[in-house]
């Protein structure tokens, strides 16, 4: 199955250090956080991954140059200014008809991810996103019966479960993103959300995202006290 990695926003909130790399290439434990995402996902036997690249994409592509994984890892430009669901559509022509997963470049969990497969071919929507319980500086998503009922993203106002990324997207999903300038979080979550096509998977343990120098601080701790098993 096809993995797609958002990896190519400006991350501006973490201007100290991607002034001069992408955020996916801020190291954790000494390693890029990407290299940790996608170690997690080949844990699970996921090995097929399309990196969607953006700004200073050159710098994820050098390094992918030198390193050799066990798993096989598609660059893919598209574009500096391109918003998350436009790099989404920009790789559907790899996606074929096929189901296919879709994370962030910044975050990382410990969740099963066969689990995630199973619960979303289970309930047959077109998308399930993975909620998690985070700090409330973000906003929330409401689920009734597994269905999100209500998606708001990032607002200062809600509190509760929220879209943690790890995501399991049915090809169709792909007509509800119009272009470049379409935000995943907006207008095509919403709309599946009010059409009942989007579900959520409860993630009750560990999730952290890398909004800030505090949060690489953070997970750089959860590493070298070995507090959490991925």
């Amino acid at each position: 199955m096809k993995v797609i990695i958002l990896a190519g926003g400006l991350g501006t909130r973490m201007s100290e250090y991607t002034k001069t790399i992408p955020k996916p290439m801020i190291e954790v434990a000494g390693k890029p956080i990407i290299v940790h995402i996608m170690t997690h996902y080949a844990k699970f036997g996921f090995k097929e991954f399309y990196v969607a690249l953006g700004y200073k994409g050159e710098v994820i592509r050098k390094y992918f140059k030198k390193k050799s994984f066990n798993w096989n890892v598609n660059l893919i430009e598209t574009g500096k200014k391109t918003m998350t669901g436009g790099r989404i559509k920009k790789l559907s022509k790899f996606v074929n008809k096929e189901t296919f997963m879709v994370t962030y470049g910044d975050g990382l969990s410990n969740i099963n991810l066969k689990k995630l497969l199973k619960f979303h071919k289970k309930n047959k929507k077109l998308v399930t996103l993975t909620a998690v319980r985070p700090p409330a500086r973000f906003g929330a998503i409401k689920i009734k019966n597994d269905l999100v009922t209500y998606f708001k993203e990032k607002s200062k106002s809600d509190e509760g479960w929220i879209n943690g990324g790890f995501f399991v997207m049915e090809p169709k999903f792909l007509r509800f993103i119009k272009g470049s300038s379409t935000f995943l979080e907006r207008e095509p979550l919403e709309k599946v959300s009010k059409n009942k096509q989007l579900l959520a998977f409860k993630h009750k343990d560990f999730w952290q995202c890398m909004d800030t120098k505090r949060d690489r601080d953070r997970l750089n701790n959860i590493f070298k006290k070995n507090l959490i098993k991925f």
